[in-house]
């Protein structure tokens, strides 16, 4: 068998024919593309080719011919590849393909108003997405109470214990360093009047109605809701959400409703901790800097700490952690399949449900004070 590889060039009027003879191997020395581009004659108008007395050929003929056929692209010269194997026809077709140029993109400038619409709609699309999302939290709620929903147990037991007693030691800690500070500054500015003793008043109200539940909620959002985010879209990357569908279960049944059942139970309770603790805080700046005593400190703190701040507090904490595990699990079932997609999912639904908390605190707010509670 011939292992030398050669190329003989003839010409027909016009037209060019390049004849491929022994081998064509990584294994040989075969021509180069300068060498045949020297030899091609000038005015040609087409190039073909012949490979009948090719014996073997493997990546090393293709290089060749995509060279070749791109110095017949630059010099206008149509190419036939008729005469080459059907294998080789394939692989140059795929090659060109791959190494054709782009076509230049027109970039134009957007304008304002375009830029405003597009905004626009894409906040329209995530409301749509988030009522879509809302209403099958409320379908897989009635398949629930009806008893059709099925779920683990010991899943809803799993997540009650991860989203409160092992949240409770970062809770208490950040509560009650919100109660210290709130105290510190706040006796600052009293000290200028004499009114120390108001300090408690100050850290009481602060804490039950507005600060203890939304620390709790922003806590929980960094912690769980980020952790949610995580779980439902490793799942999605991994297609355990679509295999849950194959076996004839409900993802929302089976992933979300335990999720947002455990945490819109235990929020309340670690916005109760959260006041105690930091109304704690509170206490040791009043006891030990302000030199109030404990008992008058207590008191003070019982008469400015109604039951209505109390139950405004516990209604925010109720509405705050069904926002943490709704941003947390519509992020995690919404996201792409690949990695990179989770860590946008996660801190996604970290940002969304702080926004969305304060937002909803400042709402909350302005209702109960428009309604004199």
């Amino acid at each position: 068998m011939n292992r030398e590889c050669a190329l003989q060039i003839s010409q027909d009027g016009d037209k060019l024919c390049l004849t491929f003879l022994g081998s064509w191997t990584i294994h040989v020395n075969s021509c180069s593309v300068p060498d045949i581009a020297k030899n091609f004659p000038s005015h040609i108008k087409s190039i073909y080719f012949n490979t009948e007395k090719l014996s073997n050929w493997d990546s090393r003929l293709l290089v060749e011919l995509v060279n070749i056929t791109d110095y017949a692209t630059g010099k206008s010269i149509a190419i036939d590849v008729q005469g080459l194997p059907s294998g080789i026809q394939k692989l140059l077709k795929l090659t060109r393909k791959k190494t054709g140029l782009p076509p230049k993109e027109k970039h134009s400038k957007t304008g304002l108003f375009e830029e405003i619409g597009k905004q626009n709609i894409r906040v329209f699309n995530q409301i749509v997405e988030m009522l879509a999302f809302t209403g099958e939290i409320l379908l897989s709620y009635l398949r629930f109470f009806s008893g059709r929903a099925r779920f683990l147990k010991r899943d809803l037991i799993c997540f009650l214990y991860e989203c409160g007693p092992q949240a409770l030691p970062i809770v208490s800690l950040i509560s009650f360093l919100v109660g210290f500070t709130l105290a510190f500054i706040g006796a600052v500015q009293l000290q200028m009047f004499g009114a120390d003793i108001y300090v408690a008043n100050l850290v009481g109200v602060t804490m039950t109605r507005e600060m203890g539940p939304m620390m709790a909620a922003i806590i929980m959002a960094g912690r769980t809701g980020a952790a949610f985010a995580a779980q439902l879209g490793t799942m999605q990357v991994n297609e355990e959400i679509d295999a849950l569908q194959t076996m004839g279960l409900n993802p929302f049944d089976f992933l979300v409703l335990p999720r947002v059942t455990a945490l819109v139970i235990m929020m309340p309770f670690l916005a109760i901790c959260a006041d105690f603790v930091g109304i704690l805080g509170g206490f040791f700046i009043g006891c030990f800097s302000l030199d109030i005593s404990p008992i008058l400190y207590y008191e003070q703190t019982i008469k400015a700490v109604t039951l209505n701040h109390f139950l405004v507090g516990v209604t925010k904490s109720v509405v705050f952690g069904y926002i943490v595990a709704f941003c947390g699990c519509i992020k995690g079932m919404h996201c792409k399949r690949n990695a990179g997609a989770v860590g946008q999912a996660t801190t996604s639904a970290v940002v969304s449900a702080i926004v969305l908390i304060v937002i909803t605190d400042a709402a909350f707010t302005f209702f109960f004070n428009l309604i004199g509670v």
